[in-house]
């Protein structure tokens, strides 16, 4: 939805929580889902949607205009607008082990590019004008896959050749579309350092000599034509993981020239490091997704795993820490149950207040662990939580 016009800020939920790998089941995610929670917030504005299309959809889309047809016909009679793609998960996402397999393919492949390029050329057609479309994606790659220079410079041509596509959209199309790389915990890019670093030594020089190279032009026009179109996704969840302050993150990266192309509103688990609260934490190590741990000891100390279930295994053995945050999407709302708390606290009003201010247009609600919540903690129904979610932030952008 259209929160406010100057400057312009959208919200939107993520349905990767939405099962489904298909575009079928995607567009059915769509009618039956996304249309409820619209009327569940009884809001009469059009309803931004924050797609989620994988590989196999996106496929299906790009090879049959009459989809692509149908969907923009279905979203003018619902008055929904879609704006932006999580292009994150390029396979499945629900229903059976995804753990690092997310990543992958990764930054260094021909499969990530085109998938992405794909996705670029959909959002365009659907896009409304005077929108821009964002579209977010991996940081690059799994951080143990990456080993040598020529692998981060692979990526970094890579994100060059996104963004000549994403320029010609725009000069053929009017359509302004930007990709953002969304930094996790125990991936190539998973701190706002390793981010600044990484754009600033790597992604600028190495992007805009191979821009310059394609084009034939300069490599001051090349490095503007790469800042407009690849940024960064800032999902506060994996901020707090890495116990970086939002605010002061986001301001770093702004302040680095990067355009933040989406932010992602959503948090983590967070407790004390002690016998109690690792039995609590037990149901959360689920099979399906990787949920990294950091932890945080009295002298500043950091203790890292790349999943809950072999941290549980190690932490008793382990010099004591203050607190663990754990890489497990949990509601917006949540406060709280027994010794587990959240990192929604992290998001301050300074921080909404940044948002209200332009930091970023485009923001996304981003629960997608609905199926694998533990059924203490667990909302009673999707469209609820969905819905109570968008009320939480909203409240958050209103105070």
């Amino acid at each position: 939805m259209i929160l406010q016009e100057h400057p312009p800020l959208h919200l939107t939920y993520c349905l990767n929580i939405h099962p489904g790998e298909s575009w079928a089941q995607n567009f059915a995610a769509i009618r039956e889902k996304a249309t409820a929670v619209k009327q569940r917030l009884a809001t009469a504005q059009r309803f931004g949607l924050g797609l989620r299309i994988a590989h196999d959809a996106a496929v299906t889309l790009a090879g049959d205009p009459a989809l692509r047809e149908e969907a923009r016909t279905f979203f003018a009679a619902n008055d929904l607008y879609a704006f932006s793609i999580n292009g994150f998960p390029y396979g499945r996402f629900h229903a059976g082990p995804v753990k690092e397999n997310v990543y992958a393919p990764d930054w260094r492949t021909p499969e990530r590019l085109a998938y992405t390029l794909q996705l670029a050329d959909i959002l365009a057609e659907w896009l409304p004008p005077g929108v821009d479309g964002s579209i977010s994606t991996v940081p690059g790659s799994f951080k143990g896959w990456i080993k040598t220079d020529a692998d981060r410079e692979a990526m970094a041509r890579n994100f060059a050749i996104v963004a000549l596509h994403l320029a010609r959209i725009e000069r053929e199309t009017g359509r302004e579309l930007h990709l953002g790389l969304e930094p996790e915990p125990e991936c190539f890019l998973e701190t706002t350092p390793e981010t600044l670093t990484f754009f600033r030594d790597i992604l600028w020089p190495i992007g805009s000599a191979e821009i310059a190279r394609q084009t034939g032009g300069t490599r001051e026009a090349a490095g503007a034509l790469l800042r407009r179109h690849i940024g960064v996704c800032f999902d506060t969840c994996h901020v707090a993981l890495q116990f970086e302050d939002p605010t002061a993150s986001l301001a770093a990266l702004r302040d680095a020239g990067i355009r933040i192309s989406k932010v992602q509103i959503s948090a983590a688990l967070r407790t004390a490091s002690n016998a109690e609260s690792w039995a609590a934490l037990r149901p959360f190590a689920e099979p399906v997704y990787l949920h990294q741990v950091k932890g945080r000891g009295p002298s500043g100390a950091r203790y890292s795993s790349v999943d809950l279930a072999p941290a549980l295994d190690a932490l008793p053995s382990l010099p004591p820490l203050d607190e663990l945050r754990v890489h497990f999407h949990v509601p917006l709302f949540f406060e709280s149950a027994g010794v587990l708390r959240s990192t929604s606290s992290t998001l301050t009003p300074e921080f909404f207040a940044a948002l209200r201010a332009g930091a970023c247009p485009h923001l996304e609600i981003e629960t997608y662990t609905f199926d694998v919540l533990p059924p203490e903690v667990r909302p009673a129904e999707v469209v609820e939580s969905i819905a109570h979610e968008y009320r939480w932030v909203l409240e958050k952008l209103q105070a």
